[in-house]
């Protein structure tokens, strides 16, 4: 893990929330990261299936927290199965946070638990804008299970060039790749 860089993900990504926003935050040390970026912020609304975002935010008195029920994965606090799926697709939020497992040249986006994969499309199906946040670690990493595919996202954020495959289909689909 390159705190380093997950580091220097967050310090993006949290430029691009303006205060008063609404926004999920999935699964994953990038996305602790960046929820740990985001306590200079004031009065957000967050949607979670990470009990670790939730307890990094919900010291927050301006924060309005809220953490979707189901399965806890006790290996990393994360939350997942079909309730937490049902819960996500009850709000529209202006972002979605997303980290993923690994990223194939093709552009899937890969992850290694398929009732994780069901909650973060959820997240990208009713959020305004999605977020990917990836350190150059996913680009290709393999796992198992597609979650979709990398012109979902509105923006990329990572630390390095990611493969000419995957700039090609950034390019074409408009999404706005953010080198930090």
């Amino acid at each position: 893990m390159d705190l380093e860089a997950k580091e220097k993900i967050a310090a993006h990504v949290i430029k691009m929330i303006p205060n008063g926003s609404s926004l999920f935050i999935n699964i994953g040390t990038t996305t602790e990261t960046i929820a740990r970026a985001l306590l200079n912020h004031e009065n957000l609304q967050v949607v979670t299936n990470n009990l670790n975002v939730a307890a990094i935010l919900g010291v927050k008195k301006d924060f309005s927290v809220l953490i979707a029920g189901g399965e806890v994965r006790s290996r990393d606090g994360g939350v997942i199965g079909e309730a937490t799926e049902e819960f996500i697709n009850q709000f529209r939020m202006d972002f979605g946070i997303i980290g993923i497992s690994g990223i194939e040249d093709n552009g899937s986006l890969l992850d290694f638990d398929f009732r994780e994969v069901k909650v973060a499309q959820a997240i990208i199906k009713n959020s305004r804008r999605v977020l990917l946040a990836a350190d150059n670690s996913k680009f290709g990493r393999y796992a198992m299970v597609r979650l979709g595919n990398i012109d979902q996202a509105h923006d990329v954020i990572t630390d390095s060039m990611p493969p000419k495959s995957i700039q090609t289909i950034l390019n074409n689909h408009d999404v706005k790749l953010h080198i930090v």
